[in-house]
Order: C-alpha cells, then sequence, then structure tokens
C-alpha cells in the first residue's frame, strides 16, 4: 500500500534507519556452503577414482586373466626361444558390418596371425574358412564404439585368440597384427 505524499514528505533522512547486519551476501553461505561444496567435489573425485574406475580396470583385468589362460600355451612356446614374426599367416582384405549400424557402415581389415611352426601355417591355411569365421564373428559383434577404440584393438586380438583356439585346439598362435583396419 502507498503513503500519502505528505507522509513521504515529513519523513527525514536522519529517520531512516538502515539494518547494518543485513547484506547482499549472506555470510553464512560463505562460510558454510562453499566449504561444503568443496568436500562435495572432493567426495565425488575419490569415489570416481578409487571406486569406478577400479571396477572398470578389474573388468579390464578380468579379461586379461582370461586371455592369460588361453595363450598359456603361447607363453610356454615363447619361453622356448620364439622367433616372432617368422612364421605369419596373413588373411586380406576382410569386409565386416559392425553391430547396430544396419549395415551403412564398414570395416576393412587385413589380420595376420603370428604362429611358432611353420606346420601351424599350414593348419590354418587348411581350415582357412574357420579362421575368417572367427575374426568375421568377433569383429562383427562388435560396434562402432569399440571397433574405433585403438585401445580395444588388444582386447579384439584376445577375443579371436580364444575363438580360435576353440575352432582349432592344435594351434598356437603368438599374436595377431592388423596389417589393415579402415573403419567407414
Amino acid at each position: 500500500m502507498a503513503l500519502p505524499e505528505e507522509t513521504l514528505d515529513s519523513i527525514k533522512p536522519e529517520d531512516i534507519k538502515i539494518n547494518p547486519e543485513k547484506s547482499a551476501v549472506n555470510l553464512k553461505v560463505l562460510l558454510i556452503g562453499i566449504p561444503i561444496f568443496i568436500i562435495q567435489l572432493v567426495a565425488v573425485y575419490f569415489i570416481t577414482a578409487n571406486i569406478l574406475i577400479k571396477r572398470f580396470e578389474g573388468q579390464l583385468v578380468t579379461a586379461n586373466k582370461n586371455s592369460a589362460s588361453i595363450s598359456a600355451p603361447a607363453a610356454a612356446a615363447q619361453s622356448q626361444t620364439v622367433d616372432l614374426g617368422k612364421f605369419i599367416y596373413s588373411i586380406d582384405d576382410i569386409i565386416v558390418n559392425p553391430a547396430d549400424t544396419d549395415g551403412k557402415r564398414l570395416l576393412l581389415t587385413s589380420v595376420g596371425f603370428d604362429l611358432p611352426k611353420i606346420e601351424m601355417e599350414n593348419e590354418l591355411k587348411t581350415r582357412e574358412a574357420m579362421v575368417k569365421d572367427a575374426v568375421i564373428s568377433t569383429l562383427s559383434s562388435k560396434d562402432i564404439s569399440q571397433l574405433d577404440n585403438i585401445a580395444y584393438r588388444d582386447t579384439l586380438k584376445m577375443e579371436i585368440t580364444g575363438r580360435l583356439k576353440k575352432s582349432i585346439p592344435d594351434v598356437t598362435i603368438n599374436n595377431i597384427y592388423f596389417s589393415k583396419y579402415i573403419l567407414q
């Protein structure tokens, strides 16, 4: 409600009292709110760094343990001074449609299998269809984000090795090399 003009004229500046305790910035917010906010930030950082990242690394360690059990014969063969890269069986130009792309994206790759003996190379040549199926099945089951991630390629190599070990158990694979890897 507005005051009549006469009363406004009768108010003198000395009569106006300003409460010095009220300010534009609440002092309690500064003293309590900001430290609590900083404590929350630190808590989120430690939760992320210590719990979530360890879980993610734990999943990678589990994958590596599984691959270690698969490639244990390969490790035994390497301990016998196996020359890496001496016998490489290569499959060129494999074209794959990644998962969830509806055929709109393609992966063109060439894969080389490092083998300890020439006999194993001949074994892979005779079972080339099984080798190609293992590679194609593994690559086509992955989505674009996985295939595009460079760090994920070691996991792809382990999965391909695992599939080949199941289908051709008498062949030991030292390593797998992607000589061509084009994602379009």
